[in-house]
């Protein structure tokens, strides 16, 4: 399962008239983690881009009240700002004339559309002058439609094309994958990523789903015997983005000793910041690059996380993303498994790289 050649976007900056006039402002916050950032980046991009508005950074909000970062903590802002140069206006913050409490909240479905903004949106700023942002997700859908769109082009550009992680994480991401990368020497330095998390498994009914429709989830026990069953031989190194060893975990360490956690493979200097504050927004970045850099990857849980990595593994020429299943029988091909956004090509990643 090698790489392919990296694609090439298939939207064009050109395709884009310069915005020269700004008209009020659109504010959000980044929550829930980098796979839903992807999504609302790309929303608020194109809803500012059709309201000719100037798009207010970000901050970043974690799931304890309270936790809030700047988006500098995580993301390269010079690279965000400088990408969206002349396609939206970016401001570093609000006026100081502009209060918080005067912005008309505004909620709009993921792959918001431009007839979605005509009747919901854009009234609303017209009457208000300036809105803050929301983005709801009524389902995971990162299928590509065959409806082409005139903010398709924003929107591309909003996914794939403004974020990069800031230089203190890409260093943490990097110093990870080259620790596995070593520990992966008699499999010429290649690892799998699971995205595999103790506590998500807890709650969901990942057990007696039944035959008529696929698992959303797979425990430990039930990844170590997938992927014994399509190949992978014991020696075979897996990142495992659980980021504490659990106890429940065993069952795979003993298919596959060479199985790691974040705590294993972080550097010990990097640990007082990104791993042992209780502070997970760090840990979910960088569990995000890695499952989109490993060399196979491998979601033991569906949703947003699966389809985002999947989009961003797609366009950098890494299709080599297997959806577990339980395997009757002893062996089977491991190209039945491959994801369907690859198989079939219907990724919405499809629709911005060709």
């Amino acid at each position: 399962m090698e790489d392919i050649q990296e694609l090439k976007p298939c939207w064009s900056r050109t395709d884009l008239d310069e915005i020269e006039q700004s008209r009020g402002y659109v504010t959000f916050s980044l929550t829930n983690g980098p796979e839903y950032h992807v999504s609302q980046i790309a929303d608020a991009v194109v809803v500012a881009r059709y309201l000719t508005a100037t798009l207010v950074l970000p901050d970043i909000r974690g799931s304890k009240p309270g936790d809030v970062r700047n988006f500098e903590d995580i993301y390269d802002v010079d690279k965000f700002m400088k990408s969206l140069d002349g396609i939206v206006k970016v401001a570093k913050e609000l006026p100081n004339e502009i209060s918080i409490r005067d912005l008309a909240a505004v909620k709009v479905p993921n792959r918001v559309t431009e007839d979605h903004i005509v009747e919901s949106v854009e009234p609303v700023f017209k009457s208000k002058g300036n809105i803050r942002l929301a983005t709801y997700f009524p389902s995971v859908n990162m299928r590509k439609t065959a409806q082409k769109s005139s903010v398709d082009s924003v929107a591309c550009l909003g996914m794939f094309g403004t974020f990069e992680l800031q230089s203190e994480v890409l260093e943490v991401v990097d110093s990870m994958i080259e620790r596995l990368r070593t520990l992966s020497r008699k499999s010429n330095g290649k690892f799998i990523a699971v995205d595999l998390r103790v506590e998500i498994l807890e709650n969901k009914n990942c057990h007696g789903s039944g035959s008529a429709r696929a698992k959303s989830c797979y425990n430990a026990q039930e990844i170590a015997l997938f992927l014994r069953k399509v190949g992978f031989d014991t020696d075979t190194t897996i990142y495992l983005t659980q980021s504490r060893w659990d106890n429940s975990l065993g069952v795979l360490r003993d298919i596959f000793p060479k199985t790691y956690t974040k705590e294993s493979v972080m550097p010990d200097e990097k640990k007082g910041k990104f791993l042992e504050s209780e502070d997970s927004e760090f840990e979910k970045v960088i569990d995000f690059h890695i499952c989109s850099q490993s060399d196979v990857f491998v979601p033991a849980i569906s949703g947003l996380f699966y389809a985002n990595v999947a989009g961003k593994r797609i366009a950098s020429g890494k299709p080599q993303i297997l959806v577990p299943a339980d395997i009757p029988a002893t062996s089977a091909p491991i190209t039945n498994y491959l994801s369907p956004y690859v198989a079939k090509r219907n990724h919405l990643a499809y629709s911005c790289f060709c």
